[in-house]
């Protein structure tokens, strides 16, 4: 039998160790062992750390739910969750932060779909994830590998920003100017337009939520999304 205090300490690791291989000890790593050998590294470590927490989890008691989830509370988790699918789809095309291997990013000419939302529309995906999935969920251990996922998205997009703008002092900080950290505030301020998702944000997050949604069924043993009400 696992223990909450295991879940708590592979947490901790897996965001830690993320933390620091991406800033303090990243500059370092590379130059000893080159880009390549860092994202190897890197990669393996990501991984062995996540399967401890996946395992940390599934050994961990379930502990009576702090709030109960009723209907109104997974309707709104539902819509959610179709937001995070969108922008986790459409950050996967012409995303300026997603790695390049060293070599120089390409920035789309105006912050449109996703972009116009917020410049994080991947880790912000991932933070709408962990707090749904807290809001219906609050379970012991559930509530610690979300949080987990929620702090390494938004604290780590900040500090992606501050890397950038290090690293891409012309690009990045005009890219800023354009976009914004928190969703939708560069829309409310004016400096971006809502609209202008592609298909592959649109369609392609609505497959996804599906897909996802649905599949906790037999991986979960309980229903999410729309399949709630079906």
């Amino acid at each position: 039998m696992g223990s909450i205090n295991a879940v708590l300490a592979a947490a901790v690791v897996f965001v830690g160790s993320h933390f620091l291989l991406s800033h303090p000890l990243r500059s370092r790593l590379v130059g000893a062992i080159g880009e390549a050998g860092f994202q190897g590294v890197y990669s393996l470590i990501a991984l062995l750390t996540f399967g401890w927490l996946i395992l940390a989890y599934r050994k961990a008691p379930l502990t009576a739910p702090l709030w109960p989830a009723g209907s109104t509370l997974w309707a709104i988790v539902t819509v959610v969750m179709l937001i995070a699918s969108i922008l986790l789809m459409g950050s996967l095309i012409r995303n300026p932060a997603l790695p390049t291997g060293g070599r120089p990013g390409s920035f789309p000419e105006a912050a449109l779909g996703v972009y116009a939302v917020t410049r994080h529309p991947m880790m912000w995906s991932f933070a709408l994830w962990g707090l749904c999935h807290i809001a219906v969920f609050p379970v012991t251990k559930s509530i610690i590998v979300a949080a987990a996922i929620v702090v390494l998205a938004l604290v780590g997009a900040a500090l992606q920003d501050r890397k950038k703008e290090r690293l891409q002092p012309n690009q990045w900080p005009a890219w800023e100017s354009r976009t914004s950290y928190l969703p939708f505030a560069a829309i409310v301020a004016g400096r971006a337009r809502f609209g202008g998702f592609g298909l592959h944000a649109l369609l392609g997050g609505l497959v996804v939520w599906l897909v996802a949604t649905w599949a906790h069924i037999p991986l979960a043993g309980m229903a999410a999304g729309i399949w709630r009400w079906l």
